[in-house]
């Protein structure tokens, strides 16, 4: 569901930061390019104003709220960290939270030229993120179970992109080994959900942060190894796994299927942006499409 986007203007930003953290409402704000179901602004040097926009609930950002400040105390590369709250108001019904910011430049307008050591960091930073979460943490949402259980939505994006080179049978090969593969059996670990080219920063050929927790789950840790083929440049993936070294066969393969869906979801966007459908990204279509023929090589 999509709602009605709300205008959000520098104006709206710093009178919400007046009324509610006047200490901040000094500070320059400038818009950050990118997001859609939320917006962010720059506030100062090291912060950043996180608004709900497009998204139909306030969950995402209470689930940062709740559990990004426990997390980034362990994590070995930077997040976002929240701060301090702003409440829906009548000015704007909707919350908004003052967060940490992440320097570097988002991978869908950056590159990775030093694919060893981005495997190694992006390995270290996921070890470190994949340990037993408590019984409170949040459950998936519409993604986090086995490939098979997402079957409609992986068909929904095969039948929605211009496949160009790529042949339909191959992917949909990966597809069903991944579906084939036996289920994680290990306890719940803390899972990003949603690593792709827009949700990590990179400065100087590698990765230098993980952004956008909004859809962070306690289950499969194979919905991040999938960032092996989707943020990873080619031959890089094997020396992921290597560094990893928690991966046994089974969640190879269901990362492999769940990369080659994330390229499908990448070129999918990347499509609608270039029809100029709210929601698109003209410029992850190349993404995907580079992600899908890494998928499609294998490690």
């Amino acid at each position: 569901m999509i709602e009605t986007e709300l205008e959000i203007t520098e104006d709206l930003v710093r009178e919400l930061l007046r009324e509610q953290h006047p200490d901040l409402a000094g500070l320059p704000i400038r818009e950050v390019d990118g997001g859609w179901g939320n917006q962010m602004w720059r506030l100062g040097d090291e912060l950043a104003v996180r608004m709900q926009r497009m998204d139909t609930s306030s969950d995402a950002q209470l689930k940062e709220r709740r559990w990004l400040p426990a997390l980034a105390a362990r994590l070995p590369l930077p997040i976002p960290v929240p701060v301090r709250e702003g409440a829906p108001s009548e000015r704007f019904p909707k919350i908004w939270t003052v967060m940490t910011w992440v320097e570097g430049t988002p991978l869908d307008h950056g590159s990775i030229t030093r694919g060893d050591h981005a495997a190694d960091v992006l390995a270290g930073f996921l070890k470190a993120l994949h340990v037993e979460a408590p019984a409170d943490a949040p459950e998936a949402s519409d993604r986090g179970g086995h490939p098979k259980a997402c079957t409609e939505a992986f068909e929904g994006f095969l039948r929605a992109v211009d496949l160009g080179r790529f042949a339909e049978d191959d992917i949909r090969a990966v597809w069903d080994d991944a579906a084939a593969a036996p289920g994680w059996e290990g306890p719940r670990v803390w899972v990003h959900g949603d690593l792709h080219p827009a949700n990590v920063v990179v400065a100087a050929g590698t990765l230098t942060g993980v952004v956008d927790f909004g859809d962070v789950f306690a289950g499969d840790p194979a919905w991040d190894l999938a960032a092996a083929w989707v943020l990873l440049p080619e031959g890089a993936a094997s020396r992921f796994f290597d560094s990893y070294a928690q991966a046994d066969e089974a969640a190879v393969r269901r990362a492999r299927g769940l990369a080659a869906r994330k390229s499908l979801f990448l070129m999918a966007m990347g499509q609608n942006g270039d029809r100029g459908l709210p929601g698109g990204k003209p410029h992850w279509g190349p993404a995907g499409r580079s992600a899908l023929d890494r998928v499609l090589k294998g490690l």
